[in-house]
C-alpha cells in the first residue's frame, strides 16, 4: 500500500436523505489512490443541519502536552501539543473505551504527509473539537509506519466500505475494536458536497447514545464479511497456476494501461510502481525473442526515462519525489520516501544493466547519492521520508514543494554569467531555464495548485534532449552537459540555504533492507565497491541495533537521539512480516553483491524465525503479523497485492526460491509451493495486482541457471556445506572458474568471461 495524500474531491453518488454520505460509488479499490473526505459507515446515520455548522479555524496549539510527548515516533510527536487527549495504541486507551462505553476513534497517518497536516492543523489544533474528542470517544493516534498491521485491518474496512483509501485514515471502532465508520480527510466544516470533520463526531455521538445496539450488530457483520473476503488459503488447490498463462495474462493487463507517450501506466496520478517494471523486465528475459518482449523492454525502459526527464526526479539535488499529479510526470507530491529511493535504485540499474545506456546508471547513482547525503544515519542505518511541505523563508508557514521549486528570477540571480561561442546572447541562467522549462508565469498550472500557493514558481523537467538544446543555440553537447551540471550545483547550494522539510528519522527495518539491496544490487551492476560497502554497513546497523540476539527476532523500528545515538521504544516494536522478508532479500543480495558468507549465514536464521512467527501451516503463505502481537483485531491479513512496496508474501516466494538454491532445503522449496497456491485465485483473477508474485510463479516454474564462481575453492566454505555437490568442482589452473548448473548438474568448468556469456545465452 503507498503513502498518498491528495486534496479533498468532489464525491460522486453520495447519498440523500437520512445517512452519511458514502463516498465514490466508482469502485475502484485501487491502494494507491485516495479518496480524501470520503466517509464510510456500516450503518445509516442522521445527517446534521446546515445549523449545526461552526468556525473550526485552527488556534494556538496548547503549551501543556499530552501523552504522545512520551513516544518515539516524529508523527505522533507532531500531535504531541494537540489539545485532543491522544493515546498510543494499546491496551491503556481500549481499557478506558471499555470502562466508560464510548467508541474509539483511531487516527492513523504518518510524518511527511500532507493531508495529515492539514487536518492537525484544521481540526486537531482545535479546542472546540478537542472537546469534543475528549468528552465522547476515546481517541487513539498511529503512526501507520510503526503499526502496519494497525493501519492494513482498517484501511481494508474503509476500502471495502467506501471508494477507495489514503491518508490521514480516520476509523470509528467499538470497545472491542470492531469497526463502524472511517474516512479519510475531512475538512473540519461542512462543504456543499463534503460533511465537515465535527458534523460526524455529533452524529457519530448520537447515534452511540441512541442506536448502539444497531451499531454493534452491525460493526460484527461487517467484520464477519472482511474475515470471508480477505481470506487466502490453499482450499482444495494442490498446485499453483501456469506461469506462461499468469505471465501473458499480466503483460497484457500492463499493455493495455501503457501510456505510449509518457510512459507509465495511468492517466494521473501517476506512480513509480518498481514492482511493474521488474516484472517487464523479467517478461523481456524470457521472451527476448518475441515481439511481447521486445514490447516489455520499450515500456520499461521510457517509462524509466521518462520519469528521470519529468519532475518527479529532483534534478537539483537527485532522488524521486513520491508521485506524479498528472500524466506527463511534471508535478510531483514532493515527499520523498526511502523505500521509493530503494527500489528505483535497483530499476535504473537493472535499465543499465539491460541497456547499456550509462544515463540509467547515472540515475541510479544519483539517488543512491541523494540517499547517502539526505537519509542516512552514522552508524549506518537510513532514515525513512523527507516532507513535502517546508516554510518558503524562516517563520513563514509551511508549502508543499516551497523547498523545491525555483522562479525565473532566481534563476536569472544566481546564473548571470553570459555564454560564449552561442549564436544569440544567452545566459547560464536562460540555457538552463530552456533546457527545463522554466517560464516567467510559472508552469505549474492552476488546477494543481488550488491554494495558489506556487504561482510564479517552476519545477524542473527536462524539456529538450541535450543535443536539441546544443542545437538550439549552436553550443557543443559537451559544452551544454557541463554548464547545465554547473548551474544545477548553483541551485543545489543556494537551496541549501532554504528551510529545509521535515526529516522523519524514524528507522523501519523493511525499508533499510530494501535499501541494502538498493545499495547492494547497483553496487554489483556498476563494479562499484564504495556502494556495496553501504549496503554492508547499513547490514550491520540491522545486525547491531535492529536485531535481538536472545529471540532471534528484528525489531521494526528504532530512532535517531541526540548526538548520533540510535534509541528504542520501550516496550520495543517488534518486526512484521515485511521487516524480515524485506531484509532477508537485502542480506541475499549483499551476500551475491559482497560474497561474504555470514550475511546469507544470518539470512537463512532469519528465515527460520520467520516461518516460526508467520507462516500459515493449514493455509499457506505468511500473515503479516504475529497472532500475539496483533491480539484483539479483527483480522489477520495476508498482503495480496505489489504495490508502491511489494507483498512480503511476493518477496518472501523469491527468498525461498532462492534460500533454496543456496542450501537445497526441500523444506523451503515446498512452503514456496504452497504459498504460491494459496495466492492462486489472486493472481488469476488479477495477476497484474501481483507482478511481483507472477515473477516469484515464473521462477518456481522455469529452470534457473545457477552460476557458481570458484574464487578460492576453499570446501569447507559455508556454501559447501550446504551443498555437497560443490565439493566435486575444481579451479582450473589455480584461476577463477566458473560452473553453470541445473538442478545440480554442472557444465564443464569456465575461465574466460566471453565463453560464460556465451553459455549463458544459449
Amino acid at each position: 500500500m503507498s503513502h498518498l495524500s491528495s486534496p479533498p474531491q468532489k464525491q460522486k453518488g453520495e447519498h440523500k436523505g437520512r445517512g452519511l454520505p458514502r463516498g465514490s460509488e466508482r469502485g475502484s479499490s485501487s491502494r494507491d489512490k485516495d479518496r480524501s473526505a470520503t466517509v464510510s459507515s456500516s450503518v445509516p446515520m442522521p445527517i446534521g443541519g446546515k445549523g449545526s455548522r461552526t468556525n473550526c479555524s485552527p488556534s494556538v496549539p496548547q503549551k501543556v502536552p499530552n501523552r504522545l510527548i512520551n513516544e518515539k515516533s516524529p508523527y505522533l510527536l507532531q500531535h504531541a501539543y494537540n489539545p485532543v487527549d491522544w493515546y498510543p495504541w494499546g491496551q491503556e486507551a481500549f481499557d478506558k473505551a471499555r470502562k466508560e462505553n464510548k467508541p474509539i476513534f483511531l487516527s492513523v497517518g504518518y510524518s511527511t504527509c500532507h493531508w495529515c497536516h492539514m487536518m492537525e492543523e484544521e481540526s486537531f489544533q482545535n479546542e472546540e473539537i478537542g472537546h469534543l474528542l475528549n468528552e465522547d470517544f476515546v481517541s487513539v493516534k498511529v503512526d501507520r509506519e510503526e503499526r502496519p498491521d494497525v493501519d492494513k485491518v482498517y484501511m481494508t474496512f474503509v476500502q471495502a466500505t467506501s471508494s477507495g483509501g489514503g491518508w490521514p485514515m480516520n476509523v470509528w471502532l467499538t470497545p472491542n475494536l470492531q469497526p463502524f465508520v472511517g474516512g479519510t480527510y475531512f475538512p473540519p466544516e461542512d462543504g456543499l458536497t463534503r460533511v465537515g470533520f465535527r458534523t460526524v463526531l455529533l452524529r457519530i455521538r448520537e447515534q452511540w447514545k441512541q442506536n448502539k445496539n444497531t451499531l454493534l450488530e452491525n460493526s460484527q457483520r461487517v467484520t464477519t464479511a472482511l474475515l470471508a473476503r480477505s481470506e487466502i488459503s490453499m482450499g482444495d488447490r494442490q498446485v499453483p497456476p501456469s506461469a506462461a498463462t499468469m505471465n501473458s495474462r499480466c503483460f497484457q493487463q500492463l499493455d493495455e494501461g501503457y501510456d505510449e507517450e509518457y510512459g507509465g501506466f495511468a492517466e494521473a496520478p501517476k506512480f513509480p510502481t518498481p514492482v511493474i517494471l521488474n516484472f517487464l523486465f523479467s517478461y523481456w528475459l524470457s521472451h527476448r525473442l518475441t515481439q511481447d518482449g521486445s514490447r516489455a523492454q520499450q515500456m520499461a525502459l521510457h517509462t524509466l526515462k521518462m520519469m528521470a526527464n519529468g519532475g518527479i526526479r529532483d534534478h537539483v539535488g537527485q532522488g524521486f519525489h513520491r508521485y506524479s499529479t498528472d500524466r506527463q510526470w511534471h508535478i510531483p507530491h514532493f515527499e520523498k520516501m526511502l523505500y521509493d529511493q530503494a527500489q528505483l535504485a535497483v530499476a535504473y540499474s537493472q535499465a543499465f544493466q539491460i541497456s547499456g545506456d550509462e544515463f540509467y546508471s547515472d540515475v541510479a547513482k544519483g539517488i543512491l547519492q541523494y540517499v547517502a547525503r539526505n537519509l542516512s544515519h552514522r552508524s549506518g542505518g537510513f532514515y525513512s521520508a523527507e516532507d513535502a511541505d517546508s516554510p518558503p523563508e524562516r517563520g513563514m508557514r509551511p508549502r508543499e514543494g516551497a523547498f523545491y521549486v525555483w522562479t525565473v528570477k532566481e534563476v536569472q540571480n544566481l546564473l548571470p554569467e553570459p555564454v560564449l561561442d552561442a549564436t544569440e546572447p544567452l545566459t547560464s541562467g536562460q540555457l538552463l531555464m530552456k533546457h527545463y522549462g522554466l517560464t516567467e508565469a510559472g508552469n505549474i498550472s492552476p488546477s494543481q495548485d488550488p491554494k495558489g500557493e506556487l504561482q510564479g514558481q517552476n519545477v524542473l523537467t527536462v524539456r529538450y534532449s541535450l543535443e536539441l538544446t546544443a542545437a538550439r543555440f549552436g553550443l557543443d553537447v559537451d559544452a551544454v552537459r557541463t554548464l547545465l551540471n554547473t548551474g544545477l550545483e548553483k541551485l543545489f547550494q543556494a537551496r541549501k540555504h532554504r528551510p529545509k522539510p521535515h526529516l522523519d528519522s524514524k528507522m523501519l527495518a523493511a525499508w533499510n533492507g530494501l535499501m541494502v539491496s538498493g545499495y547492494a544490487v547497483t553496487g554489483a551492476v556498476l563494479g562499484q565497491e564504495r556502494l556495496i560497502n553501504y549496503a554492508i554497513n547499513g547490514a550491520k546497523f540491522l545486525k547491531r541495533h535492529m536485531f535481538d540476539v536472545a529471540s532471534g527476532r528484528l525489531m521494526r523500528t528504532c530512532y535517531a537521539g541526540p548526538g548520533g545515538t540510535v534509541e528504542h521504544s520501550n516496550p520495543p516494536c517488534w518486526g512484521f512480516l515485511e521487516d524480515y522478508a524485506f531484509v532477508v532479500r537485502g542480506l541475499l543480495d549483499l551476500y551475491e553483491a559482497s560474497q561474504e558468507s555470514s550475511w546469507l549465514e544470518w539470512a537463512l536464521r532469519l528465515q527460520d524465525t520467520q516461518d516460526r512467527l508467520f507462516w500459515d501451516s493449514q493455509g499457506g503463505g505468511y500473515f503479516c503479523s504475529e497472532a500475539e502481537l496483533g491480539a484483539g483485531l479483527p483480522l489477520r491479513l495476508k498482503d495480496d497485492q505489489d504495490g508502491a512496496e511489494p507483498s512480503a508474501n511476493s518477496v518472501s516466494a523469491h527468498n525461498l526460491l532462492r534460500m533454496h538454491g543456496f542450501t537445497g532445503h526441500k523444506d523451503w522449496m515446498d512452503k514456496c509451493v504452497c504459498l504460491l497456491t494459496a495466492f492462486s485465485e489472486r493472481m488469476r483473477r488479477v495477476p497484474v495486482a501481483l507482478p511481483e508474485m507472477v515473477r516469484a510463479l515464473s521462477a518456481h516454474q522455469q529452470t534457473l541457471k545457477q552460476v557458481l564462481i570458484l574464487a578460492n575453492g576453499d570446501p569447507s566454505s559455508f556454501l559447501s556445506r550446504q551443498l555437497p555437490f560443490l565439493s566435486t568442482l575444481r579451479r582450473l589452473e589455480d584461476r577463477a572458474t566458473a560452473y553453470v548448473c541445473e538442478d545440480q548438474a554442472c557444465s564443464m568448468p569456465i575461465t574466460e568471461p566471453c565463453e560464460l556469456r556465451k553459455l549463458l545465452h544459449q
